[in-house]
């Protein structure tokens, strides 16, 4: 793959990175170097995956945790395989039990949105099918991190101060002390460069390191979950953690442009990206920074996300077929709805038949694209006494309409927004791409496969460049580096345009792409404390 030499102005202006070994990408200089440190040992790119993904838990705590959810995108041996490790409602957790305590709408924290975490079901998963060292060798950089701490980067202290201040408005019960206990200990949070570490995270990771993940769902730690949710009410239960089990899923896609953007299919919303794609390839795009590329592209995401948002849920409620949705049919239905002005984007009827994000590469050719998540920053606000383990709260997209395939039901999964990308061309990879950041995630994967598809940038660049973020109805944030005129454009196509202060709102993103010459080419996000270490 060729690229266009533009690069995008960034105050952390970085450059694309070249290598031929080995080589990981992802929003934490200590995870990525973890994860090196795993490939120079010997271990292939899913072990490194597996080591950085684990050490994220340690040093991005305000993204993701040990009581989160995973998915992942595996390329290995000439097949790229899914593997979906989001967690259920808990069994006795269901639309009947919340009306009969009161409650009209699942709220952010607390017990009620908090369902199975399925984060290390997936790495022992992923280490177990595909993974070459002994899996208590690969999360000894994680335990390693958190027993002798490590010095708190910017955009994560920054991150920290604004949860502490949020979680110490709204946790007021006395389920949420642990929380405080582990990550406010001296009554305030971390500082840029002071060092933070905690025993407890230490002895939950040797736990899983040691059996496999099994003392998480089946032994010791599952006991002391079980055990915190009794003693406050809440619901998740031992049985529930018994059952889990991560999916191994067949991966979807749509051809761009004659390259194939793989997603996981549903309950992940990686469909609405695909949706969006199938309608923007109808029309020609020449110029990246014009008023009608910002246009085309923000009325094609309306349309996919007001069908994301009303069908996508757990695969067995669906009302209708990921297919159907995907298909070229309904693309053109909806492509034809895209006018010269904003519309009021309504659902579709197809045809009836706070997350970190990382991605690694190896001299063997596997590649991989992991996310995981806690959901909202720090998840529930829970966490498991003695432990370490805070609960996230993914059960929060679950809506209580009876009449929605989303509603609430013992043992469904929800929505999920975290997302992993890949990208492949006549069958071989390209390579794995992801943008972290709630409801920005496919808005993110749109925008940079079509920086990388139809305007030719390097992988940094194509991070670097300008985001929008479509909200709701007619409205778009734009980044601040926008240029106005597109801005002032947008508005006059009736386009509800917002200048969002900062860059924190328009997700996190890693690249690594694989080109003609096998070499491995990153590229990390500007916006965060990116790193990228390679070999």
């Amino acid at each position: 793959m060729k690229y266009d030499p533009v690069h995008y102005p960034y105050p952390s202006r970085r450059t694309v990175i070249y290598a031929k070994n080995g080589m990981v990408a992802t929003s934490q200089p200590l995870a990525a170097q973890a994860g090196l440190d795993i490939l120079k040992k010997g271990g292939n790119a899913v072990d490194a995956a597996v080591a950085t993904a684990a050490t994220l838990t340690v040093v991005e705590p305000t993204s993701n945790g040990i009581g989160g959810d995973a998915f992942a995108l595996i390329w290995t041996k000439g097949k790229l395989y899914g593997l979906n490790a989001s967690g259920p409602a808990p069994r006795n957790l269901s639309v009947d039990a919340l009306k009969k305590a009161g409650v009209e709408q699942i709220p952010k924290y607390g017990f009620i949105p908090v369902t199975v975490p399925g984060a290390p079901a997936a790495w022992s998963e992923l280490s177990t099918r595909f993974g070459r060292l002994p899996f208590a060798e690969v999360l000894k950089p994680a335990i390693e991190y958190v027993e002798n701490g490590y010095p708190i980067t910017p955009v994560l202290g920054t991150n920290w101060a604004r949860a502490f201040r949020i979680y110490s408005e709204n946790l007021k019960g006395s389920e949420f002390q642990s929380w405080f206990d582990t990550f406010a200990p001296e009554g305030r949070a971390p500082e840029i460069g002071e060092i933070w570490r905690s025993p407890d995270h230490a002895k939950t990771l040797q736990l899983i390191a040691e059996t496999n993940a099994e003392s998480f769902y089946r032994g010791e730690l599952a006991e002391k979950m079980d055990q915190f949710s009794r003693q406050y009410g809440g619901y998740l239960r031992l049985e529930d953690l018994v059952a889990y089990q991560p999916e191994w899923v067949n991966p979807i896609r749509v051809n761009y442009r004659g390259y194939d953007v793989w997603e996981i299919p549903p309950n992940g919303h990686g469909l609405v990206a695909l949706m969006a794609l199938n309608i923007l390839k109808g029309f020609d795009f020449s110029e990246r920074d014009t008023v009608d590329t910002y246009h085309k592209q923000i009325e094609a995401m309306k349309l996919a996300y007001v069908d994301g948002k009303k069908y996508i849920a757990d695969p067995r409620k669906m009302s209708v077929r990921v297919e159907d949705l995907l298909s070229d049919a309904y693309a053109e239905e909806r492509r034809r709805q895209i006018g010269k002005e904003a519309l009021q984007p309504e659902p579709g009827q197809p045809p009836q038949g706070g997350t970190v994000y990382l991605c690694t590469a190896d001299r063997e050719g596997n590649m991989v694209s992991f996310i995981q998540s806690n959901y909202m920053g720090f998840g529930s606000g829970l966490v498991v006494p003695g432990t370490g383990i805070a609960l996230h709260n993914r059960g929060h997209n679950f809506t209580l309409d009876p009449d929605h395939d989303n509603c609430l039901e013992p043992g469904k999964k929800p929505y999920h927004t975290i997302i992993p990308g890949f990208l492949t061309k006549d069958g071989k990879p390209v390579g794995p791409f992801g943008v972290m950041g709630g409801f920005m995630q496919p808005q993110g994967h749109v925008q940079v496969v079509m920086n990388t598809v139809d305007f030719h940038l390097n992988p940094q660049a194509a991070l670097d460049a300008p985001r929008w973020q479509w909200i709701e109805g007619k409205t778009v944030e734009l980044e601040h580096t926008t240029p106005a005129h597109i801005a002032e454009a947008l508005a006059r196509l009736g386009h509800d345009v917002k200048w969002a202060m900062g860059s924190g709102s328009f997700g996190r993103g890693q690249i690594i792409w694989r080109t003609d010459h096998g070499v491995l080419a990153g590229g990390t996000e500007p916006r965060t404390d990116g790193h990228i270490a390679a070999c």
